[in-house]
């Protein structure tokens, strides 16, 4: 699954990811979800492959989805497009070491799937936001269980329920 908008490049074991759509915010089409969710379960089995590592670009990491595009494509269950259901459910099976390097935004699935990740790196203008329930929406990729565990209860209500804007410290 290519996408002309997520760079992948190996070498030396490890495996770079990149979203590439700084116009608009690196925000997910179902093509670059198709695209993330096929290189990682492609590196799952690839003995060259010892560790991913995902950036944004253009100063942002991610907008999260691209609502148009969701909207468009909303017709797997409860109305979630397919591949953003498939990105959702490959994220906890992986067994490999997924490292992420934020600068900017990370919004919506931009923060959740960090949760993911064994490692985040984040540079002191990065920020993220979980927009949820201005949005109308329920927190997703387990969210909901996996923050209040890594940051406590409060600061996950903060982040997920008041919808807040957390800095990199």
């Amino acid at each position: 699954g290519m996408s002309a908008h997520v760079e992948i490049a190996a070498g030396d074991g490890v495996e770079v990811i990149r979203l590439v759509r700084p116009d608009k915010r690196n925000a997910l089409t179902q093509e670059m979800y198709r695209a993330l969710t096929d290189a990682l379960e492609a590196g799952e089995t690839n003995p060259a492959i010892r560790v991913r590592v995902l950036f944004g670009s253009g100063g942002h990491f991610s907008g999260g989805n691209d609502i148009a595009d969701f909207l468009a494509t909303a017709k797997g269950e409860q109305g979630t497009p397919r591949e953003v259901l498939r990105f959702i459910e490959a994220l906890p099976l992986l067994r490999k070491p997924l490292i992420a390097g934020v600068d900017g935004q990370a919004i919506g699935i931009g923060t959740t799937l960090l949760m993911h990740c064994d490692l985040v790196y984040a540079t002191p203008r990065a920020t993220f936001a979980t927009p949820f329930l201005d949005l109308g929406l329920v927190p997703e990729a387990a969210s909901s269980l996996l923050m209040p565990a890594a940051m406590g209860y409060a600061r996950a209500f903060e982040l997920l329920v008041l919808g807040e804007t957390f800095g990199a410290e």
